[in-house]
């Protein structure tokens, strides 16, 4: 740690703190029954965060919500509270976080603590369900899937299917594994460190950050889901650089998509650590139906001209003093100490307001156009449906497999060309393509997320990779036997027992993605209706500019006035032009994409 800025306290025989220079802006670094300790001076009412190294990305698709159920649980009994308190629970992280007097921050705290050691097993079920009521009103994005598949960080996109199926033996044993001591970091805003403040966490080890994972062969790619705008995420090296590079996009997003275009309302970047070295930048300019391609192609450019190092020095140094004026605000200590305590828990050391400072004066346009180059070869983007970046260089993003698995084949009820096909090792479902050849997605066995299971005897294999298998016995004719042959030979670990469905289940085609359609089948359909839609349009275009041509130079009667002829020449040119126009658009964006 820097010492100008972290300095190594040992509370007093009260439990408090010796008197901290309230000009410092400085976090405090000690300990409490063992657990790192982070301190910032702060007026006002007493604010506090007990921050363990756990969230949605340490669990399995199978498991998903079980880190979320025990912050519930954990909370309980605190009940209704004068005190302002919470939970969050992040990809990597949960927070349990308190503001108000002093007692109440140390009951709050004990509190917490002595819930995790016994939890309140008796509201298992009814916190399920509060669970089930606030994922119905959540919109997790599809991004992380998409980068990551159904593992790790990408698990923030899916819903939280374990909880259902949790036992109160499953519960005890995650809180016990990751909840200790040993796994956890407290940090403190206030006048003075609380008195008779006790942790009392069972030991345990502190655990690794989540590993990274991916679903993408190559980036930077792209895929089509939603018609509310254009999404973007980049993982770029978290530095003071890539920061700024976040406010000078969303300051060119917005310049070029909203004051200069007119075409989108909202025009914003986000940027979160991951705490491993890298960060996530993302971005989003939404858009009318009629509008899209607009927004995407101006979207594109925006990223172009910083790639191509077009970055202006007073945008840097617009974005640069804001950051700078939250860095030396009387608060910033405070508004650093819950990133502060993740950094720890993920083993780095809080950095110095002074080394903070430094490397932001230290940022050049140089250095932003870097962070362009590095964000453009990790790019993810999601346009809205029935669209493609490809034209931009962005690959498509998978959705279909490699290869099928050998097996028992069972043609689709409904004789639409597709099959399923249960082998030993995994399931795919096929769909013959254009070139004679199977279209396939496949979900191994062994790389099986999640199986849901319905009492109907519909399942659905998904794998880590984010593709999905549908086994309907109904739409395939697969026979008890079969059936009872996958069940055995997916991961007990995995099984996911869901309720009767509320509709009929579908057969789904091979080029269906992680909860979207594949960009591979919508666009083959849109490619068959444009080419009709060309073919017309340049027929009826050809009839008309024939017609105008003859009338233009053969039409003029001599006994009628020159305005009369020049009238319906004129006229017939303008429906030409009305015809071959469309046709002209369809042309270009189809060659685009």
């Amino acid at each position: 740690m820097n010492p100008q800025d972290h300095q190594d306290h040992r509370a007093s025989q009260d439990g408090r703190f010796a008197a901290a220079d309230p000009t410092m802006n400085a976090i405090h670094l000690t300990e409490v029954d063992g657990i790192p300790t982070l301190f910032a001076y702060a007026p006002g009412p007493l604010r506090a965060g007990l921050v363990f190294r756990v969230g949605t990305a340490d669990e399995t698709l199978a498991r998903a919500g079980v880190t979320h159920l025990v912050e519930h649980l954990a909370l309980y009994r605190h009940g209704l509270a004068d005190y302002h308190y919470n939970g969050a629970t992040k990809a990597a992280f949960t927070h349990f976080h308190v503001e108000g007097a002093e007692h109440e921050i140390v009951d709050y705290l004990h509190g917490v603590c002595a819930s995790l050691a016994d939890l309140p097993m008796e509201r298992l079920e009814t916190e399920k369900e509060i669970l089930r009521t606030e994922e119905s009103r959540r919109d997790p994005g599809q991004l992380p899937l998409w980068r990551y598949g159904a593992q790790g960080y990408g698990l923030v996109s899916y819903p939280e299917w374990g909880v259902r199926n949790l036992r109160p033996e499953d519960v005890r044993h995650w809180t016990q594994t990751w909840f200790t001591g040993g796994n956890a970091v407290l940090w403190i805003a206030g006048e003075r460190f609380p008195a008779g403040l006790a942790l009392k966490l069972p030991p345990g080890a502190r655990h690794p950050l989540p590993a990274v994972t991916s679903a993408l062969p190559t980036t930077p790619a792209h895929f089509a889901d939603g018609q509310g705008g254009v999404l973007l995420d980049a993982v770029v090296t978290d530095t003071a650089a890539a920061r700024l590079y976040a406010g000078v996009l969303e300051r060119e997003l917005s310049r070029a998509l909203r004051q200069e275009d007119g075409n989108s309302y909202t025009a914003a970047t986000d940027y979160a650590s991951r705490r491993d070295g890298h960060a996530l930048l993302t971005a989003f300019a939404d858009s009318l139906p009629a509008k899209q391609d607009a927004v995407l192609g101006g979207f594109v450019d925006v990223l172009a001209a910083l790639q191509a190092g077009r970055i202006a020095q007073a945008d840097l140094e617009a974005v640069r003093t804001r950051a700078d004026a939250g860095l030396t605000a009387a608060d910033a200590a405070v508004r650093r100490l819950p990133g502060a305590a993740e950094d720890l828990l993920a083993g780095r050391a809080p950095r110095g307001l002074d080394e903070l400072r430094h490397e932001l004066w230290s940022v050049t346009p140089g250095h932003l156009h870097a962070v362009a180059l590095e964000a453009a070869g990790t790019a993810l983007l999601q346009v809205p449906s029935g669209h493609s970046a490809s034209w931009a260089g962005y690959a498509e993003a998978p959705v279909r497999s490699t290869y099928a698995v050998t097996g028992r084949r069972f043609e689709a009820v409904a004789k639409d060309g597709s099959a399923l096909v249960v082998g030993d090792d995994g399931v795919s479902v096929t769909v013959r393509g254009r070139d004679g050849g199977d279209l396939a997605v496949t979900v191994p066995y062994r790389s099986c997320a999640a199986v849901l299971s319905w009492p109907d005897g519909g399942r659905r294999l998904i794998g880590t990779d984010g593709l999905a298998v549908a086994v309907e016995p109904g739409l395939y004719g697969v026979d008890a036997h079969t059936m009872a042959v996958l069940d055995a030979a997916v991961p007990p670990h995995a099984r996911v027992q869901l309720p009767p469905r509320q509709t009929a289940p579908r057969a789904e085609a091979p080029a269906a993605a992680p909860a979207a359609e594949s960009g591979g089948a919508a666009s083959a359909r849109r490619t068959g209706g444009q080419t009709a839609a060309l073919v017309v349009l340049f027929l009826l275009g050809g009839l008309f500019a024939f017609i105008a041509l003859a009338t233009t130079v053969f039409g003029h009667d001599p006994d009628s006035s020159t305005g009369e002829w020049l009238g319906l020449s004129g006229f017939l040119w303008a429906v030409t032009g009305l015809i071959v126009w469309p046709a002209v658009r369809i042309l270009r964006r189809t060659r685009r994409a």
